[in-house]
């Protein structure tokens, strides 16, 4: 499969690397309107500059592909999929769907009028931690999930677009975590509660912290906080987890996994008293792709051979909502409802 990457900067230097590793996907052309990053990165990775253009539309014309991967910011993300999809190409595009809520619901009605994978790469969900903790709530041995938690703190400069976004927290990161909860919970939001706030310190222009209270179909609770500008005792990029379950709890922390099962409720001199088992550690599963190239992998082959995408925009504008409705409850402060 030929692909025409638009953006090699920044997270497209990731997924350039991704590209190049497949044995399944070939660069067609490049799309980067800032020169300086596309001479670099030709130089570093070798590429043909005659491949190199400023547009989309002039890459669409000058070689044949058959599909598009998008890493250009979110303010792009509309323009870059509708074009592609416009000239009959299947999209891969880097999250969030679009940085509005309008934007990603025409990118959803473009992919649905002309039949064609929008896919978003929501990379976080295929990771050996994601991967061994949905194996385990989805085994049922620790019975129903009721409830769980999200602790995510990190203090990242990343200069650019990200500084100066409303949201930053939630639309570029919370929003893995978010996606996460549903894929978790086999469910979508239903109510939201949330807040946010920039602490002094903060080099980010828009809200930098948040906390959210979530509740999901059939009831299911969620929690969640987190921040952009913490400076000490920071997660991991995955998020520190908590899932409360009818028969004990999991935990996750540091990209660690640990389950702890409730044997028995017996009754004793004080009452009744639960006894558990001794807490244990869960090894990851193996995973033959990760991420970026687990994703690349899958849109070939949805593509190429028609089998199924889990992440197409159709699937994801219901993450999309979920981010959206977040970032409503925090500037509104009232229960958002979905």
């Amino acid at each position: 499969m030929k692909v025409i990457q638009v953006g090699i900067g920044g997270m497209g230097e990731t997924w350039l690397r991704a590209v190049q590793r497949s044995p399944q996907v070939d660069l067609a052309g490049i799309v980067e309107i800032d020169a300086a990053i596309a001479d670099a990165q030709a130089d570093a990775y070798q590429l043909d500059r005659s491949l190199i253009f400023n547009t989309l539309p002039d890459a669409l014309n000058a070689v044949k592909a058959d599909a598009v991967i998008n890493v250009t910011p979110p303010r792009f993300h509309r323009e870059i999929c509708v074009t592609s999809m416009s000239a009959g190409l299947p999209v891969l595009t880097e999250k969030p769907l679009a940085d509005t809520l309008v934007d990603a619901r025409a990118i959803v009605s473009v992919a649905i009028e002309s039949g064609l994978l929008c896919g978003v790469a929501q990379n976080y969900r295929y990771r050996p931690l994601t991967q061994t903790i949905k194996a385990i709530l989805d085994s049922g041995e620790l019975g129903a999930l009721g409830a769980l938690q999200a602790e995510f703190y990190r203090g990242p400069h990343f200069g650019g677009f990200r500084e100066e976004m409303a949201h930053p927290l939630i639309l570029d990161m919370s929003i893995h975590h978010f996606d996460l909860m549903r894929l978790f919970l086999g469910s979508n939001a239903k109510t939201i509660t949330a807040r946010s706030w920039n602490p002094t310190w903060s080099w980010f222009a828009g809200d930098a912290s948040a906390a959210a209270q979530i509740e999901f179909g059939g009831g299911l609770q969620a929690t969640y906080s987190g921040s952009w500008c913490s400076q000490a005792f920071e997660t991991s990029w995955n998020a520190n987890w908590r899932f409360d379950c009818e028969r004990g709890v999991l935990r996750v922390e540091d990209d660690r996994i640990f389950a702890q099962q409730l044997l028995s409720v017996d009754e004793g001199a004080r009452g009744l008293a639960s006894i558990h088992d001794d807490m244990r550690e869960i090894p990851l599963m193996a995973m033959k792709r990760e991420g970026q190239d687990y994703l690349l992998h899958e849109f070939c082959q949805a593509v190429t051979s028609g089998s199924s995408f889990a992440t197409t925009a159709q699937d994801n504008i219901h993450t999309m909502e979920f981010v959206f409705g977040v970032m409503r409850a925090c500037d509104g402060g009232e229960t958002v409802r979905l």
